[in-house]
């Protein structure tokens, strides 16, 4: 029998103690998903949240396992149905096709979209999810950002070309390249600078 044993980092460590100190002051993320989800995406965003402290669930726009657009499928933690606005601080959209136009057609996404934007909450996209919020009236008058493939979408004076570009309560990401950048930026804002270059030392992230 091989015994493994997995030696922590401190920076592991500081994350550990500062989530057991502020465990009532959590911060609750939504990650939607639908069938076509782009996978590095949303696995990178839940897994550096998570690791920042973050209680974060996935809710399935549809029961049982969802199928990512590489074929990886996930199974999320809870329905859509059982979300309230109420409780969320960020909500964040991840791309992928058909996974975007899924999220886009679902009437659950549009009211949940409408209710961050009257509590002036946290939304966050990336890829082609950016498309969603603009169709939503999320972007107006809003910096924005998405994957070029999609850009004549949001093309205009407030289009910008950086990875990861923020807009008061709105943050919006290029792609699977860019999911690390934008996974940290959401760190830093949810909780601070010093909470991102743990986690960021942490996973050995080059950006």
């Amino acid at each position: 029998m091989i015994n493994l044993v997995f030696n922590y980092s401190n920076e592991e460590q500081q994350i550990k103690f500062i989530n057991r100190a502020e465990k009532r002051f959590m911060k609750k993320v939504l990650i939607p998903l639908a069938p076509g989800f782009e996978e590095i995406e949303a696995v990178t965003v839940v897994d550096i949240l998570r690791r920042s402290g973050a209680k974060v669930s996935i809710a399935g726009t549809i029961a049982g396992l969802i199928e990512g657009s590489r074929g990886v499928k996930v199974v999320p933690d809870v329905y859509l149905d059982e979300i309230s606005s109420n409780n969320i601080d960020l909500m964040v959209l991840p791309g992928g096709q058909p996974g975007t136009d899924n999220l886009m057609k679902d009437k659950r996404i549009t009211t949940l979209l409408k209710k961050m934007k009257e509590k002036e909450k946290l939304i966050g996209a990336i890829c082609a999810a950016p498309i969603v919020l603009e169709v939503n009236g999320i972007l107006k008058n809003k910096k924005r950002t998405c994957h070029p493939s999609v850009k004549q979408n949001l093309a205009g004076k407030l289009y910008s070309e950086k990875k990861v570009v923020i807009d008061g309560n709105i943050i919006t990401s290029q792609g699977p390249g860019t999911a690390m950048e934008f996974s940290l930026k959401l760190v830093e804002i949810l909780f601070g600078t010093d909470r991102m270059n743990v986690v960021k030392k942490a996973v050995l992230a080059q950006i």
